[in-house]
């Protein structure tokens, strides 16, 4: 027996209000959501804004780069790294965040939540 999962598409901005290889920080669903755009690979992604390692709502403010062919985004506070597209810490911890799937649609960005 399968579980389906409900996903709504939530507006987050406009293409033109993000930040070229940077991230802005939105309250959606009562969950503060990290939304990057990585413009060097024409990517976007989205985390939980809390880094995992001091509970910090930070991780929109972090440096985005590469791990071999792994985007990531580092904690500008701690330094602890995070892959964009999958949570995993890349920095040895055993900590995750969150992500979820952005999609781009006549101008707009848009974040899957599960309802």
């Amino acid at each position: 027996m399968s579980t389906k999962i409900d996903m709504q598409w939530l507006k987050a901005c406009r293409i033109e209000d993000a930040i070229e290889n940077g991230g802005v920080c939105l309250k959606l669903n009562n969950e503060q959501v990290a939304l990057f755009y990585f413009a060097r690979r024409n990517e976007w992604y989205a985390t939980q804004n809390e880094c995992p390692h001091k509970r910090q709502m930070i991780l929109s403010r972090g440096m985005l780069g590469s791990l071999g062919e792994t985007p990531k985004v580092a904690c500008p506070f701690h330094k602890k790294t995070f892959a964009l597209d999958t949570g995993e810490c890349l920095s040895g911890e055993e900590c995750a965040i969150k992500t979820y799937p952005v999609k781009v649609e006549n101008g707009s960005v848009f974040i899957g939540m599960t309802a």
